[in-house]
């Protein structure tokens, strides 16, 4: 038996504290991909990352939009993430997640 259990990551927003995510890291929670995010519903705490509708491609991922975060005190991050509504079909783990970059200067990420 292995020592490596699997790793939680918790996602905060920097300015507020507030709690955006949290959950496993892996395809059954909150997949790391080429730097960034993709984060299965479950594993939202609210409905606070919406899509703004703003349209964006990617030459191998395909389609998607811009999501704005929106805390319930009225903070507004415009362009926080994003989410793949066509997502390429050999991709499917990215397919309907709200995602953000690791480097983002607006969420704190943590592993545990």
């Amino acid at each position: 038996m292995g020592t490596g259990a699997s790793r939680n990551i918790r996602i905060t927003h920097r300015a507020t504290g507030t709690v955006i995510a949290e959950g496993p890291s892996g395809l059954w929670g909150i997949m790391p991909f080429e730097g960034n995010l993709y984060i299965r519903r479950k594993c939202l705490k609210a409905k606070w990352l919406r899509p703004n509708w703003v349209p964006g491609i990617c030459i191998y991922k395909f389609l998607y939009v811009w999501m704005d975060l929106r805390l319930p005190d009225g903070t507004r991050e415009p362009f926080a993430g994003w989410m793949y509504w066509l997502p390429n079909p050999l991709l499917p783990f990215i397919a309907f997640r709200p995602a953000i970059s690791r480097r983002s200067d607006v969420f704190q990420i943590d592993q545990f």
